[in-house]
């Protein structure tokens, strides 16, 4: 059975939510938080204590993580070693004898 997401679904697609004007206190503790869109709770939140005046949405987003992590996504030197060819001779596979 595969695990791929239906057409047009992305896979990690996710949501943050996104309080209102006045909002409650529930909504203000998920800020910044990226939930699997599978995952996110109903607006307005169980625990809102405004829920017939709600005005939080969802901010929709492609990927849960968030802005670039590794040093190279940043712009940024990695380590030297990486860029290192430590190889003192030539490939032994290489046919040529």
């Amino acid at each position: 059975m595969s695990m791929t997401p239906p057409r047009g679904k992305l896979k990690y697609h996710c949501v943050e939510v996104i309080a209102g004007p006045d909002g409650c206190g529930a909504a203000t503790e998920l800020k910044g938080q990226r939930l699997l869109s599978t995952e996110a709770p109903r607006l307005p939140l169980a625990s809102c204590d405004r829920a017939s005046q709600c005005a939080c949405r969802y901010l929709h987003h492609e990927d849960r993580r968030a802005g670039p992590r590794r040093a190279d996504e940043k712009g940024e030197l990695g380590s030297t070693w990486a860029y290192t060819n430590r190889r003192k001779s030539r490939d032994r596979r290489v046919s040529g004898r």
